[in-house]
């Protein structure tokens, strides 16, 4: 007589070690599975529907000036000390971690500051519309008082007297050297009273409006003037290299951390560019969603991301080589935004803007605060990947894009589309009653630098 016997190995079925978790066994076969592709666009959508709900970037506000915050600057090195300067002539200095003030200095300058950067040991440079240039220690809030009646004010270290009002400063990333923009670009060393040199095209006659070093080839300088111009400076020859004529002027400018020759700038027709400066006749990419000029920008650490801040008063997040549909954030109180810089861990944006607030948002809107476990961690990742996989569904795709603003920025954004549609018909009419070949369209970001001049 033959019995068969059915012989498991116990090792497939029994835990390895005691505690760990016993093995399951899954028969991978896709027919027994038919409602598997069902179950997992649930789950997308549910995942989805998630984001949507946690989405709840606004943090804190950190108060303190009392007037329109135009300026600020993250300390290089350092994950959430951040500098501000407003239009009342105060300068702070934020630990946005612990949201307290490590400095706070109230008069720094007579009429507003234009700009703050820092530089090196932990000094702090502030110019403004007195013609002066103050550097400061912000390591400490006030001076050491030896006579025992109490802290006295703080006092700058240097003062540098300029002949103009200044718009921006920035410094350089490796030596004692900064630079200012007002009538002309002029540039510094921290140890002499006076710039130690002016760069200026022999042609030009604009207002300087912002200045800043490449973060990867030091000597380079890029400026933005009041005359729609974008130029480029190399201070050891101290001459300008290169100079575009654009459209229409740009408010701020942002060199990438991760690309050296990738340059962001913001425009007053609304929109953003980023150009590579090898190839300054076309931008590399044009970002389209503010209804009112774009006032600032900066670059996420990261490079994969940056932030800009608008008229409009809204803050919106944009992911790179992504031309429409960023994160936008706005709140009821938040008037128009001067400036926004991105925090050094790249998971927090500041804000400045004319109500005297500089709020702290979240860079990914429903990102959990405080400590994720693995389990979490591996579900947040699990509905990340189901995002990606569906994104084509109609449907999880609606869900994942749609926004609420305010009902004053969906008019401007409606009547901004029917302007620019009525227009785009106005231009195919026009060509198609012309003789044919006279009239060509022209590609959206050929329109956008009028002229090169080198």
């Amino acid at each position: 007589m033959t019995i068969s016997v059915l012989q498991h190995a116990p090792s497939a079925h029994l835990p390895a070690r005691p505690g760990d978790p016993t093995p399951t066994s899954r028969n991978l076969d896709p027919l027994m599975h038919p409602f598997a592709r069902a179950r997992e666009r649930t789950r997308a959508l549910n995942a989805v529907k998630m984001e949507r709900m946690f989405a709840k970037p606004f943090i804190a506000s950190l108060e303190g000036h009392v007037d329109a915050v135009e300026t600020m600057a993250r300390k290089p090195d350092t994950l959430d000390i951040v500098a501000s300067g407003s239009w009342d002539g105060g300068l702070i200095v934020h630990d946005v971690s612990r949201r307290s003030k490590v400095l706070h200095i109230e008069d720094a300058h007579k009429g507003k500051v234009s700009g703050v950067c820092f530089g090196q040991e932990g000094r702090l440079l502030s110019c403004g519309v007195d013609r002066n240039i103050k550097l400061w220690n912000s390591e400490k809030g006030y001076e050491e008082d030896e006579s025992g009646a109490g802290p006295s004010q703080n006092k700058p270290l240097s003062i540098y007297p300029g002949k103009t009002a200044f718009n921006s400063i920035d410094h350089h990333r490796y030596d004692p050297l900064f630079a200012t923009g007002s009538n002309l670009v002029q540039v510094w060393d921290e140890t002499k009273s006076a710039a130690v040199s002016n760069l200026t095209l022999p042609t030009a006659t604009e207002t300087v409006t912002a200045v800043k070093f490449n973060l990867a080839e030091a000597s380079v300088l890029a400026s933005i003037g009041s005359d729609r111009s974008f130029t480029l400076y190399d201070i050891r020859t101290g001459k300008a290299e290169r100079r575009i004529i654009m459209q229409m002027r740009s408010n701020a400018l942002s060199w990438s951390p991760t690309f050296p020759t990738t340059v962001l700038l913001a425009s007053e027709d609304h929109n953003l560019y980023t150009f590579d400066i090898r190839n300054l006749n076309t931008p590399t990419q044009i970002y389209k969603a503010h209804v009112a000029a774009v006032m600032s920008c900066d670059w996420s650490p990261t490079g994969l991301e940056f932030v800009s801040g608008g008229w409009d008063r809204t803050v919106r997040i944009w992911k790179e080589g992504v031309g429409t549909q960023p994160e936008v954030y706005h709140t009821k109180r938040m008037q128009r935004v001067m400036s926004t810089v991105y925090t050094g861990d790249s998971r927090f944006v500041l804000s400045g803007s004319d109500d005297g607030n500089v709020r702290i948002w979240k860079a990914h809107a429903s990102d959990k605060l405080g400590i994720i476990t693995a389990r979490e961690r591996a579900a947040i990742e699990y509905r990340q990947s189901l995002k990606a996989r569906w994104k084509a569904d109609a449907e999880v795709n609606k869900i994942a894009r749609t926004r609420h603003v305010p009902k004053p920025v969906y008019k401007a954004a409606q009547l901004k589309r029917t302007m620019l549609d009525a227009q785009r018909v106005k231009e195919e009419r026009r060509r198609k009653h012309t003789r044919a070949g006279e009239n060509k369209p022209k590609a959206e970001r050929k329109k956008v630098v009028i002229a090169e001049q080198s």
